[in-house]
């Protein structure tokens, strides 16, 4: 599935590799009714929470979160940790609300738990967010700011990249969604 027009501008944007990973899934659907979607399934075994998780069903944003750091070289989690959303507002750097900018990790309340999800941009009253188990898939959706209980960056390795900006948007109809589940 592509990327909507709205959203073109990531994947030619010379962003971070997790971003960069998490856009190479858009689309993927979790499997409805009975059995799970396989590759789902493989993202647990890839980052050892294969046990933890064995069905689509389950919440799975911090199992997208976590198979994207891995492949990106940013996973320094306890594996125990990955599924829960709430568990990434301890990774990588914190940043003070409203200073969110592209590619960062972005963890919300929810009812029944939290979602984790990454910034690619924002409107006056949410902020635009890919991140899997959205709608039961790996989507962009607007979430509002008041539900944002923290937001993590990445440590560096060398310096920040460029790409690492606010990106402004305007809602005109996007989406918005109130529980991920």
């Amino acid at each position: 599935m592509a990327v909507p027009t709205k959203y073109q501008y990531l994947v030619n944007e010379p962003t971070t590799v997790e971003l960069k990973e998490a856009i190479k899934h858009y689309g993927t659907l979790e499997h409805v009714g009975k059995g799970s979607n396989v590759n789902i399934l493989s993202w647990a075994t890839e980052v050892g929470v294969k046990g933890w998780y064995a069905d689509d069903d389950v919440p799975w944003c911090g199992l997208f979160k976590g198979v994207c750091a891995k492949r990106s070289g940013w996973l320094n989690k306890p594996k125990y940790d990955l599924l829960s959303a709430l568990s990434w507002l301890v990774w990588g750097d914190k940043v003070i609300k409203g200073g969110e900018m592209l590619g960062d990790t972005l963890v919300f309340s929810r009812n029944g738990g939290g979602h984790v999800a990454y910034y690619v941009g924002e409107d006056k009253t949410h902020l635009h967010c890919l991140g899997g188990n959205q709608s039961n898939a790996v989507t962009i959706t607007r979430i509002a700011k008041d539900r944002l209980v923290g937001c993590r960056r990445a440590q560096w390795k060398i310096a920040q990249p460029a790409s690492v900006r606010k990106i402004y948007l305007t809602a005109d109809g996007s989406p918005v969604s109130t529980n991920e589940a």
